[in-house]
């Protein structure tokens, strides 16, 4: 799933480098508000160009122990998405693997909490104050068993719903000064329920089967392009017709 928090009227400044992706940070409040859901940049043709950076955290847990399981596939969003973009995830910071590049015009920060994922918000916390990513450019990748195996849902607003990565993301922003008024907007990877009475813990630590495994690499496909979509233009009617389809992918006529 992916969330976005929002609010916070600051702005970030930075210099593209030349035939690279990677941007760097100064830190200062700029004096106009960002209003727009997914800023693009003011005059492309200077050296010093006005963009709203995106934090898109993927919550997983470490290892391969972990790997390919239904738990981690904020984690396979957040590989997916480096390929795609060509970023590479090659950095530590805030207990967290991070990549740094754009898309499009718009930069971006892909990240991927080591601290296991009952304590990922450690990171997302951290990360977001230090690049000063207002909530609203926040998004979460994580499962979601209330959604059908390989189902995806972007969404505006949303509660923790009971997954722990996302109340540890939730507690280290809530209250933060750097960002009032958060509402929270998510994308949910759905992993479907445990069969029976199988332990939910053993459900989510389990790997996919051949057909899942099929139906999530599907799913990870279209959330790319979903959340590039997202970032270039907000929340807009083609997130609405992504839902949708979504919701119907797998009914037959």
């Amino acid at each position: 799933m992916v969330c976005a928090l929002s609010a916070s009227s600051t702005s970030i400044f930075f210099r593209k480098e030349p035939h690279s992706h990677h941007f760097r940070r100064k830190r200062f409040v700029s004096i106009r508000a960002c209003t727009s859901a997914a800023s693009p940049p003011d005059n492309i043709n200077g050296s010093k160009v006005e963009y709203t950076p995106w934090l898109i955290a993927g919550l997983g847990n470490p290892g391969n122990k972990y790997s390919g399981t239904r738990h981690n596939v904020g984690f396979e969003m957040i590989d997916r998405i480096s390929q795609e973009e060509g970023i590479i995830m090659n950095i530590i910071q805030s207990k967290c693997l991070i990549g740094i590049g754009s898309t499009g015009e718009v930069p971006i920060l892909l990240a991927k909490p080591q601290t296991y994922m009952n304590f990922c918000g450690e990171s997302v916390g951290a990360l977001a104050a230090y690049y000063q990513v207002p909530l609203r450019h926040i998004l979460l990748v994580y499962d979601e068993m209330s959604l059908p195996n390989g189902v995806l849902r972007l969404q505006p607003k949303a509660g923790h719903g009971y997954h722990n990565g996302v109340k540890s993301v939730m507690a280290h922003l809530d209250g933060r000064r750097e960002f009032p008024s958060a509402i929270l907007c998510w994308v949910f990877a759905g992993i479907g329920n445990p069969p029976g009475t199988m332990d939910v813990k053993a459900f989510l630590l389990q790997k996919f089967s051949s057909l899942e495994r099929q139906q999530i690499d599907i799913a990870l496909e279209q959330g790319v392009e979903a959340v590039r979509n997202l970032v270039l233009n907000g929340f807009d009617q083609s997130i609405e017709r992504f839902n949708l389809g979504q919701k119907y992918k797998f009914h037959k006529v």
